[in-house]
């Protein structure tokens, strides 16, 4: 089946805008709050709608969080690539790193067991430097 489109929308645009600005990963909650905080009328449930609409454009990644919450970050261009994080569990701060031995492993493990179209998703937590320093 295949995915529809969301039209663009100002309140769409606000959501992505909000998203883009905070820099690092953050749940539908904080940009409900930002999108509040800035005056702008938009429910939870459409900043949800949003959200998923963006992650299925490829333009956002989204994650869980180590306590399972789903959180959020603009990546931009949805094809720059298969990418992973190393994320601030403190701050949120995000850096996009490659994982060429992940890859590499990831491939093997499924060729040794017959699988094709082999998807993972690797993210690392921990504490920024600036978060380490303040620890």
């Amino acid at each position: 089946m295949a995915a529809t489109r969301q039209r663009a929308t100002r309140q769409g645009g606000a959501v992505r805008d909000a998203l883009h600005n905070a820099g690092g990963f953050r749940s539908a909650q904080d940009v409900y709050a930002v999108l509040r905080t800035n005056g702008d009328a938009v429910g939870l449930s459409t900043v949800y709608r949003h959200l998923q609409s963006l992650v299925d454009d490829g333009v956002v990644d989204v994650i869980h969080t180590p306590e399972g919450e789903a959180t959020y970050r603009y990546c931009g261009d949805p094809g720059a690539g298969h990418h992973h994080h190393l994320v601030c569990r403190r701050c949120g701060h995000t850096v996009e790193i490659e994982g060429r031995a992940v890859e590499r492993w990831a491939s093997e493990i499924a060729r040794e067991h017959g699988f094709a179209e082999v998807d993972h998703t690797v993210e690392l937590f921990g504490l920024c430097p600036v978060c380490a320093r303040a620890a």
